[in-house]
């Protein structure tokens, strides 16, 4: 299969089999401002670079805009199952904007809930990577959006069975690359590996990164999507993350309060190796097996050293809707998915105060405890890192 430099090729053009394939993805509600900015439909660009590749003409769009040209095939991509109600949009959407195309649909929810995707109308589904895989080592149609980074696989699926997530499930194949620099074509890199410190490869890799430079002479700046295994981190490897150019490193507290040893050596190692604590994050499940008392326990640990938490509310892996709506008002009983062990009081209680925390963190305020209202009375005033204000 031809690789990077021989796959590339113009989406304007028609040759080979002279397919026109039209790539879409759904309006999911992602979140505004800068957070948005990590994501990027990844397999779709995938997909473009493979069916350029192969002589095919490829458009790309977000839901509901009509495509460059009428296709023969329209791919529609999936995230969480919990918003399949987009996809069903976007399927009967573009079969009725395009009857005669043929609609596949694939990605998390199409993997994880085959059956359930087939419903929607579409023609066929795609469980698990594209075809088997035939895209990965193809350079991913970057010129398709406006993005100033690309996103990385240094290994597929995950050696760890957690119950609360679906990548092994989707990609039970674990796969690892003993080298990424030659998948670099910008400056960020984001590497979308499920538990990157466990290929076998790491430190190699993460010496070629310090040492790599783009063609003008810069080096790349690196951020995992994923927390950081504590159980594999080294002070080694801590000083290897900081050479590779890795900002705001999370660390994955996915156990219970008893592991609190290992995830506190881990933020030391980390600080020891010159990364600040105020730029680290701990990923946390909350509304799961792990009780709210406990999870409780664990946010005031990562409050007594400094460190921010970036939170996840589980959702149940077959859920196909999610009624939640953020804010102080609770909402009635199956509304949306609470565990079993949490109440819907909980659960806002816990989000309330991991916002709060991570104010109080961030604007160093004394003993990292929030004062209610402390943010509404620095709008227009100036203030900088440091300054307690």
């Amino acid at each position: 299969m031809a690789r990077r430099d021989e796959a590339r090729g113009s989406g304007t053009q028609c040759g080979g089999r002279g397919m026109r394939i039209l790539l879409v993805q759904p309006r999911f509600p992602l979140p505004t401002g800068p957070r948005r900015s990590t994501h990027l439909p990844i397999g779709l660009l995938k997909i473009a670079a493979y069916h350029r590749h192969e002589g095919d003409q490829v458009g790309l769009v977000e839901y509901p805009r009509p495509g460059p040209f009428t296709p023969h095939e329209v791919k529609i991509t999936s995230l969480f199952t919990y918003w399949s109600a987009h996809v069903w949009e976007a399927v009967r959407h573009y079969r009725a904007l395009y009857p005669k195309a043929r609609i596949e649909v694939g990605g998390i929810y199409a993997s994880l809930m085959p059956d359930h995707c087939k419903q929607s109308g579409c023609d066929h589904v795609e469980v698990g990577l594209y075809r088997g895989g035939v895209a990965e080592d193809l350079e991913p149609a970057y010129d398709l959006v406006d993005a100033d980074f690309q996103v990385i696989h240094a290994s597929r699926g995950c050696a760890r069975h957690c119950g609360f997530c679906g990548a092994w499930r989707i990609e039970p194949k674990v796969t690892y690359r003993k080298s990424v620099t030659d998948l670099i074509t910008k400056r960020r890199v984001l590497f979308y590996d499920n538990n990157l410190l466990a290929n076998p490869h790491i430190d190699s890799i993460l010496q070629e990164l310090s040492e790599f430079r783009l063609p003008d002479g810069r080096t790349v700046q690196c951020e995992s999507q994923c927390g950081f295994d504590a159980r594999l981190l080294t002070p080694r490897r801590a000083k290897a993350l900081k050479q590779a150019r890795f900002r705001q490193p999370r660390i994955a507290w996915d156990g219970p309060y008893s592991e609190w040893p290992d995830v506190k050596e881990a933020v030391g190692l980390l600080e020891g190796a010159g990364c600040s604590r105020r730029d680290m994050y701990i990923f946390m499940v909350y509304n799961h097996d792990i009780l709210y008392s406990e999870m409780k326990e664990k946010l005031e640990a990562c409050g007594r050293w400094g460190v921010r938490v970036a939170d996840c509310r589980f959702r149940p892996l077959d859920a196909t809707s999610d009624g939640y709506r953020p804010g102080p008002k609770p909402q009635e009983d199956g509304a949306y998915y609470v565990h079993p062990g949490w109440t819907d009081a909980q659960v806002r209680r816990f989000r309330r105060n991991v916002r709060h925390q991570n104010i109080a963190i961030m604007l160093r305020l004394p003993q990292n405890r929030y004062v209610q209202g402390c943010e509404q009375r620095l709008v227009g005033k100036p203030w900088r890192a440091g300054s307690g204000r």
